[in-house]
C-alpha cells in the first residue's frame, strides 16, 4: 500500500469533510446532498490542482 494514502494530511480533512457533509445534509434531500458533495469535491480538486501548479 502506498504511504501517500495513509498520511494524516489526507485522512483528517477527508473525515472532517464527511462529518461536515453529514451535519449540513441532515435537512437536505438526497439530490441536494449529492449536489453539495459533488460541488465540494470539485472545489477540492481545483484547489489541489492550483496548489500543485498544474497549468
Amino acid at each position: 500500500m502506498p504511504t501517500d494514502i495513509v498520511r494524516p494530511e489526507i485522512i483528517v480533512p477527508f473525515v472532517m469533510y464527511c462529518a461536515l457533509l453529514w451535519w449540513v445534509g441532515r435537512g437536505l434531500s438526497w439530490t441536494a446532498r449529492l449536489a453539495t458533495a459533488a460541488v465540494t469535491l470539485v472545489l477540492i480538486v481545483c484547489v489541489l490542482l492550483f496548489e500543485r501548479g498544474w497549468p
